[in-house]
């Protein structure tokens, strides 16, 4: 993973609270009085060499979450995290608050929302202080999301939603179709396919186009997750992704 501006860095507190919201009704089934860890550490091989380590550390209690990370690469690029998001459920809306610190002076937050029941549309919005940011996800910071999700299937939730950046005027665009699968109580399929196009945000400040999957497992506390991302954070790179966590 190479160093990239805010402009091009991971949309950690939209496409965080967008999966967040998404995924409360899996969530709902922890006892609420307790705290629910997530542990993800991860590896990213870069087609430039610039290979990387993540480590994160979520919390959940009630409607509280709460993350800590830490990201170093090759080129010795180091950055620690935290972050906060509140979830709340008003029945036919269910919103997300996220807001994000990192070392190097970063600060960014975002809300979104589901609006509906078993067929529903999916909004967010999200700000930074563009400065310097390292995450697990690569969509614009500073943009706005829009798109519908369904719960119609057995088993099955379907979202497809568009991120753009609405403030940089680098005309970064990357739209998701995301199914997550159900086939029983202790085990989940994720699959994400997106699409990208927009500007680098370099002093170059070409035009590229990409495309990017990523496929999870769970089963009972255990996830792997295996993903590829043609140029990743809208950079020349071609970046994997390799995950495996638990929960605790």
């Amino acid at each position: 993973m190479n160093r990239h501006k805010s402009v091009n860095a991971s949309c950690a507190g939209l496409i965080i609270a967008v999966f967040s919201v998404a995924s409360h009704a899996d969530e709902a089934a922890i006892d609420n009085s307790k705290f629910a860890f997530k542990l993800t550490p991860s590896y990213y091989t870069s087609s430039d060499g610039n290979n990387a380590t993540d480590v994160n550390l979520r919390g959940v209690i009630g409607e509280h979450t709460g993350w800590i990370g830490f990201y170093r690469d090759k080129a010795n690029l180091q950055q620690a995290r935290t972050g906060y998001e509140n979830r709340q459920d008003f029945g036919l809306i269910r919103s997300v608050l996220s807001a994000q610190l990192a070392s190097g002076g970063f600060l960014g937050g975002s809300v979104s929302a589901e609006v509906g029941r078993d067929i529903y549309a999916i909004v967010g919005w999200g700000r930074t202080n563009l400065r310097n940011y390292n995450n697990l996800n690569f969509d614009p910071n500073d943009a706005i999301t829009l798109g519908i999700g369904s719960r119609a299937l057995p088993k099955t939730e379907l979202s497809l939603f568009h991120i753009w950046d609405d403030r940089l005027d680098t005309k970064q665009h990357v739209t998701h179709a995301v199914v997550r699968y159900k086939p029983t109580n202790t085990e989940r399929w994720t699959v994400d396919a997106s699409y990208k196009h927009g500007k680098t945000g370099d002093a170059v400040n070409m035009n590229i186009t990409g495309y990017a999957l990523s496929m999870t497992y769970d089963f009972g506390d255990y996830f792997a997750r295996i993903a590829r991302d043609q140029h990743v954070n809208f950079s020349m790179n071609t970046q994997n992704h390799f995950s495996l966590g638990m929960r605790f």
